[in-house]
């Protein structure tokens, strides 16, 4: 599914990105990436899908999801710290 295809599942769904990010415990900066690579993720497809479904057919599913313990996704990738030096220490002497 293209990104403008799932932002158009959104809508149906009455969901913005940062809602659907939110009920599927998601940072909405990596949902939102997929729009420069032009196409979602098979399963974020199928859940959008199904959500602008249910939408359309009177179906409450954000009570549902809510209801449901998802792990918060973990992010990748190396923690960056900041303020730290790289620089050695001058040699003395």
């Amino acid at each position: 599914m293209t990104y403008f295809e799932f932002r158009d599942q959104l809508k149906r769904a009455r969901l913005t990105v940062r809602e659907f990010a939110s009920l599927v415990k998601m940072n909405e900066n990596s949902i939102t990436n997929y729009s420069q690579k032009g196409a979602v993720p098979s399963h974020l497809a199928v859940i959008a899908l199904l959500m602008g479904e249910m939408a359309d057919h009177q179906i409450e599913f954000r009570d549902i999801i809510d209801q449901m313990e998802i792990e918060q996704k973990k992010p990748r990738g190396a923690p960056i710290k900041f303020g730290m030096s790289h620089a050695k220490p001058a040699l003395q002497g």
